[in-house]
């Protein structure tokens, strides 16, 4: 038997930090959905409206996620580009400034 140490007012357990980083993925969500439609009950079950809201929420997640990993490569590309961009600048500055050789 397991035991949990801490509640919250809604009597849910509360997460370790180390637990509460962990993130689910989508194999992660597609085995709590499969199981969850395993074990319903056949005289009461899921709600179609629930089940495809909580795929479109999972969706939206991933779309998101996603998204976030494209904007931050594109951030990266974006700032390689301004730094390669300053270097060329400073080198073709260097190269026409005259060099006081005291003719």
């Amino acid at each position: 038997m397991t035991s949990l140490s801490a509640v919250n007012s809604r009597n849910l357990p509360v997460l370790s930090k180390d637990t509460a980083q962990k993130q689910l993925g989508q194999n992660d969500f597609l085995r709590l959905m499969t199981t969850q439609l395993k074990e319903q009950d056949p005289f009461n079950p899921v709600d179609n409206q629930a089940m495809v809201a909580q795929m479109a929420q999972f969706s939206s997640v991933a779309g998101i996620s996603e998204m976030n990993t494209s904007l931050k490569s594109i951030a990266e590309q974006i700032s390689a580009q301004t730094a390669l961009l300053t270097n060329i600048k400073s080198s073709s500055a260097a190269a026409t400034t005259p060099s006081n050789t005291g003719v």
